[in-house]
């Protein structure tokens, strides 16, 4: 066995998603981001194409963050459809945050690897962000509302043409007790076919 088994399992099964709303005002320091991150580059990557950009946004980078989700939700929402919840999390969530990295993904130049397969491995490059952040003790949370994933954001982040956001990944310490977990029994999930 090249590691141990048991750790990794219970860091697996300690994951969670804590929203910012949660956090304390303990600011996460840049060599844990930067491990966080570290650690996020060594998902799998159909050709190698390694497609992340994260853009991190802490300090006061973080209200210029608020002041653009909170603009681009009044923008994209009609007046009917518009929900003072939902603008004051858009609005809220990076100051409640030590920590806010934006997902940005840049296709394969050549386009030999189809998008789903670049989105795929942002997606497991952000499980090794969370599993990173449950070693350390940090609450994360992945958000991927429609005001995070569209061309304004892309725009925003200064992503190319092809470049797409997946989100916004929130760090920070819990200010509350680690939340318990459920997964359904194997069985109900699992089904082995042997002949």
């Amino acid at each position: 066995m090249r590691h141990s088994v048991s750790e990794i399992t219970a860091i697996i099964r300690d994951r969670r998603s804590i929203q910012p709303k949660d956090f304390s005002a303990r600011e996460v320091q840049r060599e844990i981001i930067d491990q966080v991150l570290g650690n996020a580059v060594w998902a799998p990557t159909h050709g190698m194409t390694q497609p992340w950009r994260f853009t991190v946004f802490t300090g006061e980078a973080r209200k210029r963050l608020s002041t653009f989700l909170g603009a681009e939700y009044q923008r994209m929402t009609p007046p009917e459809r518009f929900l003072q919840r939902k603008f004051d999390n858009h609005v809220q969530r990076p100051l409640q945050s030590s920590v806010v990295v934006a997902l940005g993904m840049e296709r394969d130049p050549n386009g030999k690897i189809p998008v789903q397969e670049e989105q795929y491995a942002l997606a497991c490059a952000v499980q090794n962000m969370y599993l990173t952040c449950t070693a350390f003790g940090l609450g994360a949370f992945w958000n991927t509302g429609a005001v995070m994933v569209g061309d304004a954001m892309r725009d925003f982040l200064g992503l190319g043409p092809q470049g797409h956001c997946l989100g916004l990944f929130y760090m920070g310490y819990p200010a509350v007790e680690w939340p318990k977990g459920y997964r359904k029994p194997l069985p109900e999930v699992v089904r082995y076919i042997e002949a």
